[in-house]
């Protein structure tokens, strides 16, 4: 290593300074991370890019290197547009303030006692070392390698996408996969508001008002406006063109502009992990001596969304000799999601709500149901969500997982949206 290259690394061993840090900057700042703070942190990459550079992620919490039952499993994405980089520091000064504060401030050490947090700062390396400082609207290093944007790049469940998967994409794919996110946020730039699913709709989720909603859009609209009114500006309706108004500084993903294949709709559908994006940053890629005052206005924010992951309810499907059954069905009644919600290989399930009485179902396909009224309080404030468990008899077993529709949703009356010019010509300049 050169002489240049060990001076820029010197100042993450004392602290982060507020600059943008290079793929190798952010390779070792992480794993000095994880160096100085072993008990609650975990450095580990999910695959690689085009280029061969490492997607890593830090997990946070006080089992970081596994999953613990009872405890719900959040992440945070930056950077999947290269250009956009100001998300990526955003995330580098999270991880610093989370663990500088466990054990000093009481709302972070229970934060990590009850969350394990997997902090991606980067999805997309490659582009962003192409990119350049100061790029307001260009889209030098928005895409991967490849040439492909990689939030236009995920199976789609309203009409066919036939985007070749990019080795990004497919890494978080099966990271996503693995069954054990719950809430999760990516990071953007080019606008200042919380974007919620669906990206895409057809005449079934499209209502009067040109809003695509999901059958959780009461907890999404809640979770876009956690983090628009825990930010300094965002809830203030700050308009970044001319074309572009947000009230309270939110909006439904697909009332904005249509977007196929993206990742935030992927998560929610196949994943069973509700995902919202958010713009940042009116330019893709800020001066660095605007980054402490974008680390100010979203400090909070970052915090009380993680804090929405124990909105709900949570618990095990068992069987009588107190084993768990996976693959079980469990949703709450009128909340049909396109993909069930099922339980994991430890029986398992996490279901985000409002406070208020709901009806759950508990099903094994073919063999029986149980049904359950709960009241449930807000668990954010606590710290965790309302704890209920479901008891099938003995003989009860897991089975096979329930299969997800192949074909589009609704795919025997999708109607043809139309792309207005307008909307097909937005997407450069914002960040979504």
């Amino acid at each position: 290593m050169g002489i240049f290259s060990l001076l820029l690394l010197l100042p993450l061993a004392s602290g982060l300074d507020f600059r943008y840090h290079r793929t190798k900057e952010l390779e070792a700042f992480l794993k000095e991370v994880q160096k100085n703070y072993p008990a609650i942190t975990h450095l580990y990459s999910i695959g690689k890019s085009v280029q061969g550079r490492d997607l890593w992620v830090l997990a946070l919490g006080r089992s970081p290197t596994q999953h613990k039952i009872g405890i719900p499993e959040f992440k945070y994405v930056g950077n999947m547009h290269g250009n956009e980089a100001l998300g990526r520091e955003l995330l580098l000064h999270l991880i610093k303030y989370l663990v500088d504060n466990d054990q000093h401030d009481p709302v972070i050490t229970k934060l990590i006692n009850h969350t394990r947090i997997h902090i991606m700062p980067s999805m997309n390396p490659d582009g962003f070392e192409a990119s350049t400082m100061l790029q307001c609207a260009a889209t030098i290093g928005r895409y991967n390698a490849n040439k492909k944007d990689l939030n236009r790049n995920f199976p789609d469940h309203f009409t066919t996408n036939n985007q070749i998967i990019q080795p990004e994409t497919k890494a978080v794919m099966n990271w996503i996969n693995s069954g054990m996110f719950v809430l999760s946020a990516n990071l953007h730039g080019g606008a200042l508001v919380a974007s919620y699913p669906f990206d895409n709709g057809n005449h079934v989720t499209i209502d009067a008002n040109g809003v695509s909603k999901t059958v959780d859009d009461d907890v999404f609209v809640h979770l876009a406006s956690t983090y628009s009114n825990n930010h300094r500006m965002m809830h203030k309706d700050i308009v970044c063109d001319d074309t572009n108004y947000f009230k309270d500084g939110i909006t439904n993903g697909y009332h904005w502009y249509i977007v196929k294949g993206s990742m935030q709709d992927y998560n929610y559908v196949w994943g069973q992990c509700f995902e919202i994006t958010l713009e940042l940053s009116c330019c893709h890629y800020p001066s660095e001596d605007k980054i402490q005052d974008f680390w100010d206005d979203n400090k909070i924010a970052l915090i009380e969304y993680i804090k929405q992951i124990h909105l709900g309810v949570k618990g095990r499907v068992l069987n009588q000799k107190n084993k768990p059954i996976a693959n079980v069905i469990v949703e709450v009644q009128g909340r049909r999601h396109i993909c069930p919600y099922v339980t994991n290989k430890n029986g398992e399930y996490y279901l985000l709500l409002l406070p208020g009485v709901y009806t759950l179902n508990a099903t094994l396909p073919g063999f029986m149901s149980l049904q359950q009224e709960v009241v449930l309080p807000n668990g954010a404030e606590k710290f965790s969500a309302y704890e209920y468990d479901f008891i099938f008899s003995q003989g009860s077993t897991s089975k096979k997982p329930v299969p997800c529709p192949l074909k589009p949703l609704y795919s025997n009356s999708v109607s043809t949206v139309t792309v207005t010019v307008f909307n097909f010509l937005i997407f450069v300049y914002i960040g979504i």
